[in-house]
């Protein structure tokens, strides 16, 4: 419960925004819900799989050569991922199918959100990443320290 009050607070702070924060989180503090033992969650689940249609990383809309995708591309500087401090790890776009993609700042991606049925985030290779909380545009990424680490900070 309280890793969903932090959530909620920083989703707050997020509104005003439109970055996403990313908070590192303690997996075994989860709602059941949220992790990756939830049917819904579960990296198995063939719409979570990496090689799912949208999900895909040889899709080519979820590559970082993909203009949507680029860092250089002025609508990502809205759509930031950040840490507590303000540091920028990287960017969020959505593809074409929903599909949610997280980038490290050098266009390189890192995780994904199928576009239904789960809040739950996953690496490129498939495993489970964490969860994002609240609505388009205004979210909190809450991630496995494993899974931040791949932001390269």
């Amino acid at each position: 419960m309280r890793v969903l009050s932090l959530v909620t607070a920083l989703f707050a702070a997020a509104a005003a925004q439109a970055d996403a924060p990313l908070i590192v989180l303690d997996q075994t503090r989860l709602p059941f819900d949220l992790g990756p033992g939830h049917p819904a969650n579960n990296p198995a689940r063939p719409a979570n799989s990496p090689n799912a249609a949208w999900n895909s990383s040889g899709n080519t809309a979820n590559s970082g050569t993909a203009w949507q995708n680029r860092p250089s591309n002025p609508d990502n500087e809205r759509r930031l991922i950040i840490t507590g401090d303000g540091g920028v790890l990287g960017y969020y776009a959505t593809n074409q199918g929903g599909v949610l993609n997280l980038f490290d700042v050098a266009g390189r991606r890192v995780a994904y959100r199928p576009a239904r049925g789960t809040r739950s985030l996953f690496t490129v290779t498939g495993q489970w990443c964490g969860t994002v909380d609240g609505g388009r545009g205004n979210f909190v990424l809450a991630v496995t320290p494993a899974c931040a680490a791949r932001f390269g900070r």
